[in-house]
């Protein structure tokens, strides 16, 4: 099973499972996460999600193998939802949702922490946007959402470096509120879930809303801007060689 779903409290916990792939998103992953989110969001017995990864990792983002394929194979075939349907349920989900970040987080595994309401770190795990490194554009409205979650300049390191940052440094930015040691992230992400989940559903509807309200046009024409660059530049040359070299040499 890919995605890994657990309901405790009114909590609903969501795990990446693809360990040996660093819970990279193929495009079964993105339908399956997808429709958890959908899912979710209409379930009156779920007043929060809190997303985390299996093994090592969070996310090492987007699979780059199948980055290429759908490049170079003409019978690729994409997911129902994708990774433009991942981030329309991210934006649009109505609850609270919480990241745990057990480990390394890469393009999705980074920039959906701009989509969280609560980020929790382990002090071991790493963030990096690598997009320039892979010559396309930034994803996931993170053009918008980082500037205003940590300040344009610190944004500005993250997507134009392709350079890790740690969890200390994430901390400090504002990318996460609070750092765990890893043995002790899942129960004190879990904690703060249980107290959010222990409030009123519409309540909680209502903050949230209320909140987003003034970034929902933002969000959704970062998004468009975004993907048009990201599709002129998605096989190009810089992301062709940068895509060979990772396929070639594997993914270690």
């Amino acid at each position: 099973m890919i995605l890994q779903i657990d309901d405790r409290n009114r909590v609903r916990t969501l795990t990446l499972n693809r360990p040996d792939a660093l819970n990279a998103f193929n495009e079964a992953l993105y339908d399956a996460t997808t429709e958890a989110l959908l899912a979710a969001a209409d379930d009156p017995e779920v007043a929060v999600v809190l997303l985390t990864g299996a093994g090592r990792a969070f996310s090492a983002g987007t699979d780059l193998t199948e980055m290429q394929a759908r490049v170079t194979d003409p019978d690729f075939v994409p997911g129902r939802h994708g990774f433009t349907g991942l981030i329309d349920a991210l934006t649009r989900f109505p609850k609270p949702l919480i990241c745990a970040v057990n480990g390394v987080g890469l393009g999705i595994g980074a920039t959906v922490l701009g989509h969280a309401d609560l980020a929790f770190m382990a002090t071991t795990a790493r963030l990096k946007c690598p997009f320039t490194s892979l010559g396309v554009a930034p994803e996931a409205a993170s053009s918008y959402l980082l500037p205003h979650l940590i300040g344009r300049q610190n944004a500005a390191w993250m997507l134009l470096s392709s350079e890790w940052v740690d969890a200390a440094q994430a901390r400090e930015m504002g990318l996460v509120y609070r750092v765990c040691e890893p043995a002790e992230l899942l129960d004190e992400a879990r904690r703060h879930a249980d107290i959010l989940a222990s409030r009123p559903i519409p309540s909680l509807m209502a903050v949230k809303r209320t909140m987003m309200a003034p970034h929902r046009e933002q969000i959704a024409a970062a998004g468009e801007r975004e993907n048009a660059e990201f599709a002129e530049l998605l096989g190009a040359q810089a992301n062709a060689a940068a895509l060979a070299e990772f396929t070639g040499r594997g993914s270690d």
